[in-house]
């Protein structure tokens, strides 16, 4: 009985958003107070009509219920307890119900967290949160039903788990991405909020920056998430690939990095208003792409969840309204938005207009990539395929350079630049440092792999560095104009400490991302028991092949000692890695497991991959210098954006500011 308590729960759920996007409006219209109130009421009813729904559903995986078609067609009573419970969002509806339960979080989030806004603005918010609640709702209901009863009554063990989501990251990986999808949802309320108030001042912009950096946040550790699974799951070697389902979730991510940017100058000049409102509503529009892309059949990949052309529709139409509604209202209402105060050439506000238009075209580039084949295709004009060739082209010289202008971003003053000697003086020493630190690294990574002075590494490790200088460059200048005192770094605001961390991350990033590229080194082998392959300074010998037996599959395994070869000392065992071959037994499907020694400057790796007679096997060895500096720079991207929620000046209680005096509104 519990799956059905679970459907009509999910069923009630329906009209509820129904009500919620449409009474607050018409409090708002009529001046009702109690009215506009209910869409906070309604907006904890929803969440909790949801979660009842959601613990419904991951309760008959956890118990193994294939009376449910989805625990029968996505779970398998060998699963341990934990992929069980991810088995809830590794399939298309159970991940569609996921979805919809976030969207009710961040909409209950707002309803409590909201107080200090106006309720006008508030209520227009929430409206539009239900709004979306009411299209993916209804996608569930009418075409994704994640409650149905199971026709099958064969089912004993259930038909497993897709192999690829067998996996740690993947519990993780996918709320990440969909918390981040998601959250977008909000900064989208309040972009169409504005558009309907035609309210576009300070005020608006603080109460939506901190949104949209959790979201962005999210997103980022989401994305990275999915690169590191890709990396050591998939047995490729890769870290990205440029899939369509990666780029789909790399597009919205571009977007909510402008848009984090542009609130900035916004919430403290007043400028680049137009410019805000429409980068809230792509953040969300490609989010929804995002989904569209990945339900509707039309891409083929690792990541894909449904191959349904009615579901495909059902979200054209979908994304057709909310994009193209958007859109149209911004047309009519952006006429009326002022500009801010005037500013010089060289000023923060130019140099964060620069940083949009290079994630802009960088979003257009990945944009037109990912959805020529598929526009071409459509068009009957030929089959054409996109590939890494075309986005490193158009990408790469976009983010160093990008990446350049950054550095000098700290020093600008709003406004006009204010020209001193010691910025000059602070740019040179740091461009110095950079060019020696970086020589000195590519000497290093030459010697240590037998490799040619690389001069684009050089150019990428110094363009690292200069943006990781001139940022600490920055915040020490500020903190010796105040004797370095403990009061000094209380001083600096966590928005300011935020912005330092975020931008050491991406340099980080395209530090790993640069020598990881460059100079990784990779063979594919036949090897038999004691045969080894050298590669670089590093030997990798099969010692033997073992069979293991798990609960849910069995698995042919690799024992690979791996040794550093020292000239005059000889070679010494540094570890041993455990690559194996999976076969899991509900679903017939074969797996790779990679083995891998993690360090912070190089990754040893190998992957075991067919028999190719008996006792020879294909093998593919890799190392990989600097690519956990990837993951660790997002990481510190995420925390920095995080970090800027916290700033004081965003949980400053206010008295709440109504476009009609309080007075006004009747109370019914």
């Amino acid at each position: 009985m519990i799956p059905e308590f679970g459907h009509f729960a999910l069923l009630l759920c329906l009209p509820m958003a129904v009500v919620m996007a449409i009474v607050p409006l018409m409090g708002v219209a009529t001046n009702n107070f109690l009215w506009m109130q209910y869409a906070s009421k309604l907006a904890g009813m929803l969440w909790l009509l949801l979660l009842f729904a959601f613990i419904s559903l991951t309760h008959s995986f956890l118990i193994s219920d294939f009376s449910v078609n989805l625990v029968a067609l996505h779970s398998n009573t060998a699963l341990p307890w934990y992929f069980k419970f991810s088995a809830v969002w590794g399939n298309h509806e159970g991940s569609l119900l996921l979805w919809v339960f976030i969207l009710a979080s961040w909409t209950l989030a707002v309803a409590v967290a909201s107080r200090s806004i106006p309720l006008v603005m508030k209520a227009r918010v929430l409206s539009v949160l239900a709004m979306i609640s009411v299209g993916f709702l209804a996608f569930i209901i009418f075409t994704s039903n994640p409650f149905e009863r199971s026709m099958l009554m064969t089912a004993v063990e259930g038909n497993d788990l897709n192999p690829l989501l067998q996996d740690i990251g993947l519990i993780i990986h996918p709320p990440m991405l969909y918390i981040g999808y998601v959250g977008f949802s909000v900064a989208f309320a309040f972009a169409i909020a504005a558009l309907l108030e035609g309210r576009f001042d300070a005020d608006w912009a603080r109460w939506t920056r901190p949104w949209t950096n959790i979201a962005w946040a999210f997103l980022t550790v989401g994305i990275a998430l999915g690169s590191w699974w890709a990396y050591y799951e998939l047995g490729w070697g890769g870290w990205w690939f440029w899939d369509p389902v990666e780029n789909a979730s790399l597009m919205p991510w571009l977007a909510g990095a402008a848009l984090v940017h542009s609130l900035s100058a916004t919430e403290k000049r007043g400028v680049f208003k137009s410019w805000t409102i429409l980068l809230a509503l792509l953040a969300f529009s490609l989010s929804l792409l995002g989904t569209f892309l990945v339900r509707s059949g039309i891409l083929v990949s690792v990541h894909a969840f449904a191959s349904d052309p009615e579901r495909g529709l059902f979200i054209l139409a979908f994304l057709f309204v909310v994009i193209g509604g958007s859109l149209l209202l911004y047309a009519i209402r952006a006429p009326v938005m002022k500009g801010g105060t005037p500013y010089a050439l060289v000023s923060r506000e130019n140099f964060l207009l620069i940083n949009n238009v290079f994630f802009s075209v960088a979003l257009t580039v990945v944009l037109l990539g990912t959805l020529f084949p598929l526009i071409s295709t459509a068009l009957d004009l030929g089959s054409y395929s996109v590939g890494a060739p075309y986005f490193n082209a158009m990408f790469v010289p976009l983010g160093l350079l990008m990446v350049f202008v950054m550095g000098f971003a700290p020093f600008i003053s709003w406004k006009k630049l204010s020209v001193l000697k010691s910025q000059f003086r602070s740019w040179s020493i740091c461009l110095a440092l950079a060019v020696i630190l970086s020589l000195s690294v590519i000497r290093w990574l030459s010697h240590q792999y037998s490799v040619d002075f690389n001069y684009f590494a050089l150019l990428i490790v110094g363009l690292s560095l200069w943006l990781i200088l001139t940022t600490f460059a920055h915040a020490l200048s500020r903190l010796t104009a105040n004797d370095m005192t403990l009061q000094a770094f209380a001083q600096l605001s966590l928005s300011y400490y935020g912005m330092v961390i975020a931008h050491t991350g991406l340099a980080v990033m395209v530090f790993g991302i640069g020598l990881t590229s460059i100079y990784e080194a990779q063979k594919d082998v036949r090897m038999g028991v004691n045969d080894s392959v050298a590669i670089h300074s590093y030997r990798y010998q099969l010692r033997g092949i073992e069979t293991v037996k798990a609960a849910n599959y069995d698995a042919t395994r690799a024992v690979v000692d791996v040794y550093h070869n020292v000239t005059d000392t000889g070679s010494h065992l540094i570890t041993t890695l455990y690559p194996e071959k999976r076969f899991y037994r509900a679903s017939r499907n074969v797996m790779t497991e990679a083995g891998i020694d993690a360090s912070l400057t190089r990754d040893l790796y190998i992957a075991l991959g067919e028999q190719l007679e008996p006792g020879t096997w294909a093998v593919r060895v890799h190392i990989k210098p600097f690519v956990r500096c990837i993951w660790l720079g997002a990481l510190f991207v995420a925390i920095g954006a995080v970090l800027a929620v916290f700033d004081k000046r965003y949980a400053r209680k206010r008295k709440a500011i109504e476009t009609r005096p309080l007075t006004t509104l009747r109370n019914h």
